[in-house]
């Protein structure tokens, strides 16, 4: 996948899980976003997901905590998805400092899975 051929370009190691789906072994390192950044466009685009009503509601809840948080560029989630784009709001070093500066708000606000 050339997404994966350029993230290795940009210095990121591939290994690959039990189930056989590949992941980055550098994804704390500083090299790692900005790898991501230059990769972005050659990943395929996913076929949205719809999201239900309760979990959008969720999703704007969380964001809207952030935000009260005094994350004030955190984005609002997508209408359609309910997901949380980088793209959306924040620069790269804010998503880099997220949980490193805002561990709280992090915990508090974004629903964790069961």
């Amino acid at each position: 996948m050339p997404f994966y051929t350029c993230m290795q370009q940009h210095g990121m190691t591939i290994s690959y899980g039990d189930n056989g789906a590949p992941h980055f072994v550098e994804k704390e390192s500083p090299q790692f976003l900005p790898a991501q950044q230059a990769c972005l466009s050659l990943l395929p685009p996913p076929s949205p997901v719809q999201a239900g009503p309760q979990e959008l509601a969720a999703a704007r809840k969380s964001s809207e905590c952030m935000r009260g948080r005094g994350i004030s560029w955190y984005p609002d989630p997508d209408p359609v998805t309910g997901e949380v784009q980088q793209k959306d709001g924040g620069t790269s070093e804010q998503w880099q400092a997220l949980k490193r500066d805002h561990l709280d708000a992090y915990r508090a606000c974004l629903p964790r899975p069961s």
